[in-house]
């Protein structure tokens, strides 16, 4: 895991894609999107089915890693409100056991209209100094954390472009990148974005590269 510290709280890198609060013991994600691929496949777009269960490996994975005893899942948690009612019973059963370990809390998204099918569910949430929501608001002044915009970054590396997953962060709003497998992204420094991290002044590209953290500048205020 990779420290590093954001409004005042101590956090760390769990992966590519989560955060590991270490104060709350609580693993962070973001925009799941479970059972996307069967929500394309109903629409005639035929994909593996297999992204939920990728999807909650990861987070299987990152519990172990972590040890945590929390979850906060940061909205976009199934990719349609009956994608609690198509889940297969292996990824079912996952889940359930994921939910039954820990702590687990499901903060709405703009996907999420429909019932969870087990957990907490919220529509945001005050964890001591931070907020949890799905999207960033524009102009809050307390810390935030909050998914949404599957933030990703175009990097020059040894001769070609290399895109990684990353998370945004300003001196009191952090975006984390989207867990799910099958998720897009958009550029770490698209203007929807930038707005989204306001007030600030400067908001920095962030990554877990090899036990450290790498910082690339997105915009600065001007003088």
């Amino acid at each position: 895991m990779v420290p590093f510290s954001f409004a005042g709280e101590e956090l760390a890198w769990a992966g590519p894609r989560a955060l590991y609060w270490p104060r709350e013991a609580a693993l962070l994600v973001a925009d799941l999107h479970l059972e996307k691929a069967s929500f394309f496949a109903a629409h005639g777009q035929m994909l593996p089915p297999y992204d939920s269960r990728e999807t909650l490996e990861r987070v299987a994975e990152a519990i172990r890693l972590t040890s945590a005893r929390r979850v906060f899942c940061l909205g976009d948690n199934f990719h349609d409100r009956l994608g609690p009612a198509r889940l297969e019973p292996h990824a079912s059963g996952m889940l359930d056991a994921l939910t039954r370990a820990t702590d687990w809390v499901w903060v709405a998204g703009n996907h999420d209209q429909g019932q969870v099918p087990c957990g907490t569910a919220v529509e945001e949430l005050e964890v001591g100094p931070l907020v949890l929501r799905h999207e960033a608001l524009p102009g809050e002044t307390r810390g935030e954390l909050s998914g949404h915009y599957h933030p990703k970054l175009r990097i020059a590396a040894r001769g070609r472009s290399v895109v990684r997953p990353c998370a945004v962060r300003s001196e009191r709003k952090l975006i984390l990148p989207a867990f799910g497998a099958l998720t897009g992204g958009m550029d770490a420094a698209d203007p929807a974005i930038i707005a989204a991290m306001r007030p600030a002044k400067a908001v920095d590209a962030l990554l877990g590269v090899q036990g450290r953290l790498v910082q690339y500048p997105l915009w600065r205020a001007a003088a």
